[in-house]
């Protein structure tokens, strides 16, 4: 299925003369902390300014300073994007901050709140087809009014989950998550058969996998896209392997649905077949 794009959501971006309202809400309460991120930074205002202010920031953004950061920071901040994009490219937003973020780091999501009509609309200027649509997180809300929210996310991890002993809802801190949307989150396996297996965990407690409600169903192979994009920049395997264990019979051992993303290597394996059809000995030898 291809992925819906707004393809002309760079048109959004405006001139200012002075920083927007959600960076000077931050910049005011010392909340820029580090090495910080400027993640969908349009023209780049907010960046220089804050540049003459001695703060460490970087810019990125995918139309006018396509350079993907390559390191982690402290604070990220993404201002009135996730407005303008389809819901696929909101979570790949939201999975990409959860990597860029440092452990223990925090980002800071701003959007709008007077939007008076949701959907495509001409651009008063550029008199081309823009998007906008309400925006809400399941992050901790820190400042609401009739123009924006603000919402600080901090990995997971580090944050009180759920009452229960389930070690998949409690993950310890000294993880370092690879990814997180909203609705799951990517971490590397405790117990890897290969350099770079990674677990996709939903966030709802539920032990078998086809429970799930469809969505979020969707929203943990929209992980698994972006696990396997970060595995092929940070690991460069040969293949993958993506699976899960549903039930006893299956060799599941935690009462949490999982997915299984396992990179593979060229001679890892001394074994004729390394597919699926390996995970039961005596299939292997089924050509198919």
């Amino acid at each position: 299925m291809k992925k819906q794009v707004n393809k002309f959501s760079h048109l959004t971006a405006i001139d200012r003369v002075k920083l927007s309202s959600p960076m000077q809400f931050l910049f005011d309460r010392d909340l820029l902390m580090g090495r910080i991120l400027d993640f969908g930074c349009g023209l780049g205002y907010d960046v220089n300014f804050l540049e003459r202010k001695g703060l460490n920031i970087t810019g990125y953004d995918p139309y006018y300073l396509p350079k993907y950061p390559e390191i982690k920071f402290d604070t990220i901040v993404c201002c009135y994007v996730l407005n303008v994009l389809m819901p696929e490219e909101q979570a790949d937003v939201l999975m990409s901050i959860a990597h860029l973020l440092k452990p223990g780091g925090k980002a800071y999501y701003a959007v709008r709140r007077d939007l008076k009509k949701e959907g495509f609309r001409e651009h008063y200027v550029h008199k081309k087809p823009t998007y906008q649509c309400t925006v809400k997180l399941p992050f901790k809300s820190i400042q609401l009014n009739e123009y924006c929210e603000i919402y600080e996310y901090v990995h997971y991890n580090h944050q009180w989950n759920s009452p229960n002993n389930c070690i998949f809802c409690n993950p310890y801190r000294k993880i370092s998550l690879l990814t997180e949307s909203a609705t799951a989150y990517a971490m590397f396996d405790g117990y890897p058969l290969s350099k770079g297996h990674v677990l996709i965990v939903p966030k709802r407690h539920i032990s078998n996998y086809f429970e799930l409600p469809q969505k979020e169903q969707s929203a943990c192979w929209l992980m698994a896209n972006k696990v396997q994009e970060i595995l092929n920049r940070e690991f460069q395997p040969d293949g993958f392997n993506i699976g899960m264990n549903v039930n006893k019979a299956a060799g599941q051992a935690m009462n949490h649905a999982t997915i299984h993303v396992i990179p593979r290597y060229l001679g890892d394996t001394n074994a004729k077949k390394s597919g699926m059809r390996s995970v039961i000995p005596k299939q292997s030898r089924i050509d198919r």
